[in-house]
């Protein structure tokens, strides 16, 4: 599965890395960055015009599906398409992510929902669906493969399946990065909800890291403020002027983020890099 004993095989090019929120920002950054070092990518996200046009883009094997990170339906369909069309993935980059800083007030409600379901259970949700898409399809008995999706429901396999993919991803190797926030380790007013929902990517990573090593790497990726959309969608006026106001001066491109990522899968499977804190050098907090 693309690695060799200690090391990380040179010819990337039958790895393939699925990529959620790949329509923008450090998505598509991190897709160009994988697909300029080898690999097939596989990009998810909602914008299906956006993903289509990358795809095309990048070539070399690169394919669009229109998915949403809450839609744990739409998460199956993706992962059936990667596991046909490229064989399955080996790096899972869950990136898909909102940013709807305000008070914690009743008026943010519905904001603070959204950012725990797309944040937080969606990368569950992402990870936990390629799990149960990926290896078992090779491993499992041909009896259950027959059987359609309804009867498969019925039985109650989903916790079989998820432990025959771990085993056979322990065998090939594989990577999870799994992006937080530089609000994952610090909080301050009107971002209560924001880093709760990063603070928990930040716990679950660490207790998967202990749970699935050696044969997984877990990678947890901390940007400050990065030049992406995330701002223009925050719906407090005051925070949103503040935040644009912050970005503008400090923001760094997505293509940095990017570059740490690929820097990070490309090391020797016995070297992980679990946690990586990156700020603008004039980001103070």
């Amino acid at each position: 599965m693309g690695r060799d004993g200690d090391h990380v095989m040179s010819d990337r090019n039958s790895r393939v890395a699925v990529i959620t929120g790949a329509s923008s920002g450090i998505g598509a950054a991190t897709a160009r960055a994988l697909a300029r070092d080898g690999y097939r990518v596989a990009l998810l996200a909602r914008r299906a015009d956006r993903i289509h046009a990358l795809a095309a883009e990048i070539g070399n094997g690169a394919i669009a599906i229109e998915a949403d990170v809450t839609d744990r339906d739409s998460l199956l369909g993706a992962a059936e398409r990667v596991q046909k069309e490229l064989g399955g993935a080996d790096i899972l980059v869950n990136n898909a992510g909102v940013m709807l800083l305000g008070p914690f007030t009743a008026e943010q409600r519905e904001e603070q929902r959204q950012m725990v379901e797309v944040n937080l259970l969606g990368a569950m949700t992402a990870t936990d669906t390629s799990c149960q898409s990926r290896r078992a399809m090779k491993s499992a008995p041909q009896s259950i493969l027959t059987l359609n999706r309804p009867r498969i429901t019925s039985l109650n396999l989903t916790a079989t399946w998820y432990e025959v993919f771990l085993d056979q991803l322990r065998d090939g190797g594989g990577d999870l990065v799994n992006l937080s926030s530089v609000a994952g380790r610090t909080a301050r007013p009107g971002n209560a909800a924001y880093a709760a929902t990063k603070w928990g990517i930040n716990g679950w990573s660490e207790a998967l890291r202990q749970e699935l090593q050696p044969g997984i790497r877990v990678i947890v990726i901390e940007p400050g403020a990065v030049a992406t959309e995330l701002p223009e969608h925050i719906t407090h006026d005051q925070t949103k002027q503040a935040a644009e106001k912050m970005y503008e001066s400090t923001a760094i491109p997505a293509q940095d983020i990017a570059e740490i990522i690929a820097f990070a899968v490309s090391r020797a499977k016995r070297t992980t890099i679990n946690e990586i804190l990156v700020r603008p050098t004039g980001q103070a907090g």
